[in-house]
């Protein structure tokens, strides 16, 4: 027996246990993200937000990321600090945040500044998280990081679903996010530890974020997650507010849009476990390269469907949200096996903070493009970084530094 596979069967039992707990850490401090965004049509009621108000209560979120992201990146924080006491105390600070934005937001600028602000100690959490379980996966990082990008996707969507069943009042709803949050936290410093291949702390290096991008693999994978983004956050800000015009227009009732909106972000938590068990043995660029497809052809379909049945709408916007992050989790693996371990969550932080910049133009892009032609070309507007994307993986596909990524399987 090899000492890979000895090492992969003792560290077996204790792995999952880690990733279980932190996927559900992921979905409970996650909720924080969407928090504002779900509640924006009683926001708009109370505060009388015009449809750019609106949106940036969302962007303000992605900016505060990039910021926070940028600042951990620099100062090498996920590797120079523990990620699993940085994770806590973001994710607490986070949910402090979130729940001032419940209990005092009164206006726009008040509450625009505080989602900077979640979005800034947010940066503390993802990335972080990230790190963490990749101390605890060699083989099948794939997989486990398409578990932990799928609770994630859970946990943005939980907001629509505390809308659909929750409170009437918006306030509540969002104190519940933050309750999450606090517990998310501690179920990572009380509950999961570093893994095996955890390495020893690494020293400051300011040179690390440069040499991501020198790196030509990473370089390539980066850019796949880049186009990946594009299209990403913007479909999930905006597609929930196409649903509920959609089927208000149909007579649906409110309930019923806010529950399509949580399943439709929600289905890509199957599609994340879905790539990432078929990237473990396909291959990483095939299945990213496939995901990027599939979404980009819907992103070009789905307004067509504005107005149709809400069935075809539904089924539609379904395949969408699942293919639109399933590849998520294998752009960050690549990254993990390319890359330098001892700054891996350098790498990390500094591959989501360029991606979250790119989010804030393509979120304030679709809302334009409606404004002017309507949902029914709104979407098509994503579809360059699906196919920019793509591009780059099956660039990515053919060089030697492909078989570094998921064994050998390309």
């Amino acid at each position: 027996m090899s000492a890979a596979v000895g090492v992969e069967q003792t560290e077996a039992p204790g792995r999952w246990r880690a990733l279980a707990l932190l996927g559900a850490a992921e979905l409970l401090a996650m909720s924080l993200w969407f928090s504002a965004s779900a509640v924006t049509p009683a926001l708009r009621a109370e505060w009388g937000l015009t449809e750019g108000e609106a949106g940036w209560l969302t962007t303000s979120v992605q900016f505060g990321f990039v910021a926070g992201t940028l600042l951990s990146a620099l100062l090498n924080l996920p590797d120079v600090l523990s990620a699993r006491k940085l994770f806590t105390l973001c994710a607490a600070a986070g949910a402090v945040v979130n729940a001032l934005f419940g209990l005092l937001a009164e206006g726009f600028a008040f509450g625009v500044s505080l989602r900077f602000l979640v979005g800034f100690f947010l940066a503390g959490v993802y990335p972080p998280g990230m790190k963490v379980m990749a101390t605890w996966f060699r083989r099948g990082r794939g997989t486990a990081l398409g578990v932990l990008v799928g609770a994630l996707t859970l946990g943005k969507a939980a907001p629509y679903l505390f809308n659909a069943v929750g409170s009437d009042d918006w306030r509540s709803n969002v104190l519940v996010a933050s309750a999450a949050a606090v517990a998310g936290g501690l179920v990572v410093l009380l509950f999961v530890g570093d893994g095996p291949h955890a390495t020893a702390g690494a020293k400051f290096d300011l040179r690390q974020v440069a040499r991501v991008f020198s790196n030509r693999g990473v370089r390539l994978a980066n850019f796949g997650y880049f186009g990946h983004m594009w299209e990403l956050y913007a479909m999930w800000t905006w597609a929930p507010v196409m649903i509920r015009a959609s089927l208000a227009g149909s007579g649906a009732a409110p309930a019923l849009a806010e529950a399509a909106a949580f399943v439709v972000i929600g289905a890509g938590a199957v599609g994340c476990v879905a790539a990432g068990l078929w990237a473990d043995r396909a291959g990483r660029t095939t299945v990213t390269s496939a995901a990027m497809c599939v979404s980009g052809a819907c992103c070009l379909l789905v307004g067509f469907l504005y107005g149709a049945h809400p069935a075809l709408l539904l089924a539609v916007a379904a395949v969408w949200g699942a293919s639109v992050v399933a590849d998520s989790a294998q752009f960050s693996a690549c990254v993990t096996e390319l890359g330098d371990p001892r700054y891996m969550g350098t790498a990390l932080t500094v591959q989501t903070c360029c991606g979250f910049l790119l989010t804030t133009a393509s979120i304030h892009l679709v809302p334009a493009v409606a404004g002017a032609a309507g949902w029914r070309y709104a979407f098509a507007v994503l579809a360059p970084g699906p196919l920019l994307g793509t591009l780059a993986m099956l660039r990515l596909r053919r060089l030697p530094e492909a078989a570094q990524i998921a064994g050998g399987r390309r």
